[in-house]
């Protein structure tokens, strides 16, 4: 058996060719990472973390002040804006274009808001659809519904719309519908309704 200094003495000897192995060792797993910057990254992420959530902070903050601030500034509602002025039974000639404002068609729209002018239904008749209406928003004198539609048997119809109601200097209602396409064409019609 070789005692410790033997082997030591013998690990230093190089082999007799060494040029057939230029290779002495190999190793099967990478060299470790150095852990000099992994301080670095922590503050890094702990800095960028901690930016993030002062701006979520203020972002929010911000903009409930801005909320707050649009409704302070919001008088009495006009009496132009009362639902009595939205509600029964309108109708009237739509005209439709597209995204580059050139004429795609003229159909009719049957427009009837219930009491409340919460809620009501609408129909295309020259496209045979029909849908349902719900108030999404108010803005001064206009009322904007959702259009979900209902009944489209020739398949002509968007599925969904938006419209906008205000009145018009004489009787009767502006209309406006805006929806997009299935192929994603936006696409804008607008009329009065009487």
């Amino acid at each position: 058996m070789d005692t410790t200094a033997e082997l030591r003495a013998g690990a230093e000897e190089e082999p007799e060719d060494s040029s057939s192995t230029p290779v002495r060792q190999l190793a099967l797993w990478p060299p470790p990472r150095s852990t000099r910057h992994n301080g670095k990254r922590r503050r890094r992420i702990t800095r960028v973390g901690i930016a993030a959530i002062v701006l979520l902070l203020v972002g929010g903050g911000v903009a409930a002040t801005w909320a707050y601030l649009d409704d302070s500034d919001q008088g009495p509602v006009t009496a132009t804006s009362e639902p009595d002025e939205f509600e029964g039974s309108w109708s009237g000639l739509m005209h439709q274009v597209n995204t580059e404002g050139d004429p795609v068609a003229e159909w009719d729209a049957q427009v009837r808001i219930e009491e409340g002018a919460e809620r009501g239904s609408t129909a295309w008749t020259t496209f045979s659809c029909s849908g349902t209406l719900e108030l999404s928003a108010r803005d001064g004198d206009r009322l904007v519904y959702t259009y979900i539609e209902t009944s489209d048997p020739e398949e002509r119809c968007v599925d969904e719309a938006e419209l906008t109601l205000w009145p018009t200097s004489g009787p009767g209602l502006n209309a406006e519908w805006t929806s997009v396409t299935k192929e994603g064409t936006r696409m804008v019609s607008t009329g009065t309704l009487d």
